[in-house]
This record gives C-alpha cells, structure tokens and sequence, in this order.
C-alpha cells in the first residue's frame, strides 16, 4: 500500500500543552471551536486541557483544568452554548488574580492558550500574555515555581476565536454563533408572518444589539422588513413622516403585513434611544394600526448550532491551533477571523482598536464612519438593505431603454426567489425594464415571459423554491425560438439564476453567437443549487439551506450516518425548504 502522507506534518505540539477556554457570553458554535481546538491540538501530539468556567476556572484551578482526549469532545459539536462554561470573573482583572492563574497554568506546562471570546475575553487574554514574564517572576521570587520553571515556560502564545451572536468584531465577516442567532430570528419572523397576515398587523421585532446592529440589518435583508432601526446607521430628521407614510402606502397596496425590526441600542440622530415600544406607540397614534412588540431576548442564544456556525467554528478552531505551532516570542496574539470564505489570523489588538473605533465614533456622532469601520460586509449589506427596501419616485429614475430578462434554470434551491427580488429591484432602481421568464429556457422559448415591477417581487425573501418556475431543459435545441422571443421584447441582456444546467446553458448560449446576433449581449450567472457545484464560486445559494435541513433530521435521528439521513429527505425538502 501506497504511504499516505499526514496532513500537516511538519508541524508538531510534542511537548506543547494548550489550554482553551470560553468567556463571556455563549453563542451557538463555541462548542464546535473547543472541539476542533482538542481534536487539531491531539492530532499533532500536543497535551489539551479544558479551561472550565473561563477565567474563573483558570483563577481557581484545581478540577477546573483538565487533560481531555479525543472522546472527551464526542457528540458536543451540535450542542448550543458551551459545555465547559463561561462565568464573569472580577478576579482576573486584578494582578493578583492573574497571577494565580498564571501559577495554576504553569503548574500543568501550558503556555499555549486558545480563547473563545468577545472583545472583553479576548483583551484579557492579551493583557495576560504581556504581563507573563514578569508573573513568572514574581511567582519564583515568592517561592511558588522554581528558576527553572521561569525559563522553561517563558512565553505564553495567544489565539483568540470570536464567539459573538452580534457580529460585533472588527477584522471579521463573521463571528462564532452569529448565523445561528439570525436562524432565530428568522424562524420567529417566519411564525410572526402568518398571524400578521391574517389579522393585517404590524409587528415590531426587538432583537439584540446593544452597540452592533448585525442581526437587525441582516434580519431585515432576510425577511424584507419594512423598517430597520440600528445603532450604527440613525435614520434621518423626520423618519417618524416617512414611516408611516411608507407603512400607509403599503397597506393601500392590500399588503398585509408590516414588520418593523429594532436592535435594543438602536438610537436617533442626536443619540436618543429609538425603543420598540416607542415605534409601536408611534405607529397606532398616527395610523391607527393594531402594532404588536415582540422581544426575542435571549432565544437569539438558545438552541443548535447552524450548519454554517459548526463549520466556521471548526476550521477556526483548526487555525488556532496552528497559528499557535507557529507563534514564536516575537509573533504578537492574534485572533482567527474569516475573510471571504478563507479562515485568516489578523493582530488581535488592531481589531480590538478598531471594535473600541466603532463605539467612539457613534458617541461622537460621526455615523457614516462608524458604518465604514464595522467593515465591508456590513456596509454592503446596509447599501443592499436600503436599495431593496426603498423604492425611489419614478420621477427621480434614469430611464435607460435598457431590457433585462431574468430565469430561473435546473432544480429548485432555496434563496432563488431572493435573487429574483433583488434583480429586480436592482434592475429597476437603474431605470431599466426588467422581464420574468417563466419555466426555464423552455418557457422562454414559448414566449413565457412577461415585465415585472417592484410589488410583484414584494414578499419573494422568505418563500422557497421558484416563484418563476424552473427547468433543467437546456436551450440549445430552443436556440432560433429563444433568439426570436429575446428579438421580440427587445432583450439586451440576460440573468439566469440556477445550477450546473444554468452554466451549461449559459455556455451554449455564447457558442451560438456567431450564428445568431441576439445572444451577442451581457450574460450574467447566479450559482443557485444544492449540490454547490458551479465552477467558479465557494459557495452558491441554496447549499447552505439544504446543509441546514441536514442537520435539523439528523437531530431527530443522531444514530444514522449522514448518507442514511440523505436518503430520508424527500429531494423537494432539500432542494426547496427556507
């Protein structure tokens, strides 16, 4: 048999200990981190050791820090919260404190810790590593460790992990337990939406948020919410007017539901709270509309993690333990982020600086910068919150002459019909006409196609599968018949939303040019399939949905292997379900 070579193998802990810990509060995932961090730390031949309670644990010692094994961490990476527990601790923040627990890592060889945290944790940690040396010594001057000792363990390495359902750490896209949180809300919006409707009511949603408004943003993306309140981003002098005026016009349209989404610190221009009991006030004396508050407080924390949090937290806690390996005394702490889809370590105190920015530049009112130092994927997703949800005056729209068609092709996969949405409403806002192909190439070769405004798409985030229809039926045998119909509406440019038979469409599509002049416009691809498998992208919409669903079965069945679990979704369950 062939040698099979060993990942990572020139890497080795052999006679390395390392200590993770979790601190302050929980978020869904951290679970995953821990494991991953003993798994990776027993993979390359290093000792782990459980820190239980956070820096409590490692203040008070004792059966608070234990040597664990690979079955320790068994069946823990679908758990919610954290298993080994996270408490506040006045004790570390004081030299004493700190010098305990120095001794009490000393005393079991660790000089490499793993800190799964908020900013808080994770500035601790830092303050911790800085002051080691002079912790050593001062324990050998009080007769607690021996000279030997000081030099044998003379630096301590720090990686920190951010566990934060609010996103709120600079240097990231994510944080540890922040999609898992936004599952919440959604499934609560989702619930929310059919006793609105029926009774046409006005919910106010309060999620958490008390200086990040992540989760309301992002929520308010998710579900199309009519009005979003956070605190990076106070609306404008007079949003009292333009609220209500928005939330009369769309009841005039016979639109049903009004959801209203509030962050707990979101404020006003001049830094005065905005609360949700106010906004529901507001609306019933002004509209007269039957308004209902609904906090979600600490279920944003509860239950499983999401399929996505259990995967980031475990290439996370993989990274650690390697940038913990390759630290040297020189290597300053670092925290393990994620940039675009890749797992990147980045100084932990320039993000801790940049997350204290924020905080600076809202109190002294400079809004936009604090927007742009919460970093790219929050500004791109408040750009794309405002240009979906607020629809310009005609009057005030470039008129382009410019004809986009939009079609869904291949198997349904949830998140299409957002992306429809969006298209549209994109479309719109830069004067051109856009039109709807129903079914696929199939239709549209059947001149199933018609121009879709901005209601049409009203309420198309939260529904699965195709609105629009779909087919897997590739166009080359339709090509004269397309080309007709895209000559007849004057199409000028194509979007096709869909899977590896969109790509393979959109291919023939461009090697028919040369014979016929009408697909010689801009074609434009959306990955959206389940089986996540168009060159190309890291990730396409849908997967994550149906990953999500796999992982919902599996907590109802956890003695079946993942191939049995597959085979007991029904195929429409993990192609359409949101």
């Amino acid at each position: 048999m062939d040698h099979q070579p060993k990942f990572f193998e020139n890497l080795s802990g052999a006679g390395k200990a390392i200590g993770v810990l979790t601190s302050g509060g929980d978020a869904q995932g951290m679970n995953a981190a821990v494991r991953a961090v003993v798994r990776m730390g027993i993979y390359v031949n290093a000792k782990v050791y459980f820190v239980y309670e956070g820096y409590q644990g490692m203040v008070d010692g004792g059966d608070n820090i234990v040597e664990v094994s690979w079955e320790s961490v068994s069946s823990i990476l679908q758990v919610g919260g954290t298993v080994i527990g996270s408490a506040r601790c006045k004790a570390f923040r004081s030299r004493e404190g700190r010098l305990q627990a120095a001794l009490n890592l000393v005393k079991r060889g660790i000089t490499n810790l793993c800190v799964i945290g908020g900013d808080g944790s994770l500035t601790g940690a830092n303050l911790f590593r800085t002051e080691w040396s002079g912790l050593l010594e001062e324990l050998a001057q009080n007769g607690k460790i021996d000279a030997e000792a000081v030099k044998k363990y003379a630096y301590l390495n720090i990686v920190g992990m951010v566990g934060s359902i609010d996103n709120d750490f600079c240097g990231t896209d994510m944080t540890i337990g922040t999609d898992s949180a936004l599952h919440r809300i959604i499934e609560v919006v989702d619930a929310i939406m059919t006793t609105a409707q029926s009774h046409q009511r006005t919910f106010v949603l309060e999620v958490m948020g008390r200086h990040c408004g992540y989760l309301a943003l992002v929520s308010a993306l998710a579900c199309g919410a009519d009005w979003v309140f956070i605190p990076e981003y106070p609306p404008e002098e007079g949003w009292e007017d333009s609220m209500c005026v928005k939330l009369s016009e769309n009841r005039a349209r016979k639109k049903r539901l009004n959801i209203i989404i509030v962050a707990e610190g979101a404020i006003d221009s001049h830094n005065k709270p905005i609360t949700s009991e106010k906004v529901k006030d507001l609306v019933v004396q002004r509209l007269g509309f039957d308004t209902r508050v609904t906090i979600l407080g600490h279920v944003q924390r509860g239950g499983t993690p999401s399929a996505f949090d259990r995967i980031l937290a475990s290439r996370m806690g993989v990274e650690a333990v390697l940038a913990l390996l390759e630290a040297t005394p020189d290597t300053p702490a670092c925290v393990v982020s994620l940039s675009g889809n890749q797992a990147v370590r980045l100084p932990l105190m320039e993000c801790v600086q940049m997350t204290q920015e924020v905080q600076k530049a809202m109190d002294e009112g400079r809004f936009v910068e604090a927007v742009r130092l919460r970093g790219r994927s929050f500004e791109n997703n408040l750009n794309t919150y405002k240009l979906l949800s607020h629809k310009k005056p005609d009057a005030e729209l470039p008129k382009t002459n410019f004809n986009v068609a939009v079609l869904n092709v291949g198997a349904p996969a949830a998140g299409m019909n957002a992306a429809v949405r969006a298209a549209v409403r994109v479309g719109l806002t830069e004067g051109h006409k856009i039109f709807a192909v129903i079914d696929g190439f199939e239709g549209f070769s059947r001149g199933k196609i018609k121009e879709i405004s901005w209601g049409d798409v009203g309420g198309w985030t939260g529904q699965g599968g195709s609105i629009l229809g779909t087919k897997r039926t590739l166009p080359a045998k339709y090509l004269e018949k397309i080309a007709d119909q895209m000559r007849t509406n004057n199409i000028n440019a194509l979007m096709v939303i869909g899977g590896f038979e969109a790509y393979l469409g959109l291919l023939e599509l461009s090697a028919a040019r040369e014979k016929y002049d009408e697909f010689c416009v801009p074609m434009v691809m959306v990955p959206a399939t389940v089986s996540n498998n168009v060159p190309g992208s890291d990730f396409s919409i849908g997967a994550d949905t149906a990953l999500n669903t796999i992982t919902d079965v599996r907590k109802n069945f956890p003695n079946l292997s993942v191939v049995e679990h597959w085979k007991r979704l029904p195929r429409e369950v993990v192609d359409s379900s949101l």
